[in-house]
């Protein structure tokens, strides 16, 4: 899988821009600020229909715009599918396949298959709870697109859910909504607890492959105890814990069941990453999780681009040298950096220089 074009128009600090790519690595060099990000995030957020910078579609809009448009050629099975996505301020964003426009975007889901790594990756290991189910359902979704809609209502249920708790609506009332969050729960824990099995090895891999000292592994962490990747077998737990908690739901206004409340747990040798891991192997940590994902990915027919956003200067030679082994991988990664000396030869084979707004082949 590759890209072979991408076109942005009003996306941040782009008026319009076309791009072309090559296989292999393409680096974009700037400055801080120059706007070589934004390429990686348009990219990011056709693959995820989400930003990994901002939680909400204003910021992607050029100023005084209520409009961005992102259009893409992607390349896959040796053939050329157009996605176009039309990202909103004020009302439902719209896309298309090849041409056509489709009832959800979320039907583009798939379309484009990532990877990516961000100096914002060192809260998967250091940042919340929420940081690191993030990364599960993103890695479920590029895994099989059809989880979104899993996710999506899930959220949903979670939301309308304690609505009525804080207002004590009554029982009769939350019924319908406790079945679903069960239902819902129940599929999206088994999705994640397989995921993070099946995860486990290649990060102990890729984590022992930096020359640590200490073993890595990771684990699911449930707020109900007994989960597994038995859909079934979830909704009867999920069933009898809802009983036993409804009345402290009740009084505190929120669901406490669920896998909104569950963590993906990092150990490193006889401890837990948080809290105990120095900034050397917090790093290494984050990128045993998304070389990881990308060798789990490959191992399951997949060819994820690979998006590795400004993270070379943060690393030093060794870690240098582990992300620069899976671009051998990679059909195609997109880099971006600040310095050029900051990246080996051999991804600098196709390199674009980037100032505010503009993207030139040459550097001045």
């Amino acid at each position: 899988m590759r890209v072979k074009r991408l076109a942005l128009t009003n996306f941040r600090s782009y008026k319009e821009l076309d791009l072309e790519f090559t296989a292999g690595p393409t680096t974009f060099i700037g400055n801080n600020g120059s706007g070589k990000t934004n390429i990686a995030e348009s990219l990011i957020y056709l693959a995820y229909l989400s930003s990994h910078r901002v939680s909400t579609n204003q910021p992607l809009l050029a100023l005084n715009t209520d409009q961005a448009i992102i259009r893409s050629e992607i390349e896959r099975d040796s053939r050329t599918l157009k996605v176009d996505l039309e990202i909103n301020a004020s009302k439902a964003n719209r896309a298309r396949l090849n041409g056509n426009p489709v009832k959800s975007q979320r039907e583009i889901l798939g379309a484009l298959q990532i990877v990516y790594f961000s100096p914002e990756d060192l809260d998967l290991v250091r940042g919340e709870p929420t940081d690191r189910r993030n990364f599960l359902d993103k890695l479920l979704i590029t895994q099989s697109p059809r989880l979104a809609g899993v996710i999506s209502d899930y959220d949903r249920v979670v939301r309308q859910r304690n609505t009525l708790l804080k207002t004590r609506a009554p029982q009769n009332a939350l019924e319908p909504w406790t079945e679903q969050l069960i239902q819902y729960g129940a599929e999206l824990s088994a999705e994640r607890v397989k995921l993070v099995d099946d995860l486990n090895p290649y990060v102990a891999e890729h984590y022992r492959n930096l020359n640590e000292i200490k073993t890595a592994s990771i684990s699911y962490k449930s707020s109900t105890e007994g989960l597994t990747a038995d859909v079934a077998e979830n909704v009867r737990i999920l069933q009898e814990r809802a009983l036993e908690v409804i009345k402290q739901e009740m009084d505190r206004g929120a669901s406490l069941i669920g896998p909104h409340r569950d963590d993906l747990h990092l150990q490193l040798g006889d401890f837990p990453a948080k809290g105990y891991a120095s900034h050397g192997e917090s790093w290494s940590m984050a990128i045993a999780l998304r070389i990881g994902s990308y060798t789990l990915l490959k191992s399951e027919g997949a060819d994820p681009v690979l998006i590795l956003d400004d993270i070379f200067a943060e690393l030093d030679n060794q870690r240098r040298q582990q992300l620069t082994a899976v671009t051998q991988l990679a059909e195609q990664t997109i880099i971006t950096t600040a310095v050029e000396s900051d990246l080996p030869p051999e991804l600098l084979s196709a390199k674009f220089y980037v100032s505010p707004g503009k993207v030139s082949a040459t550097n001045g």
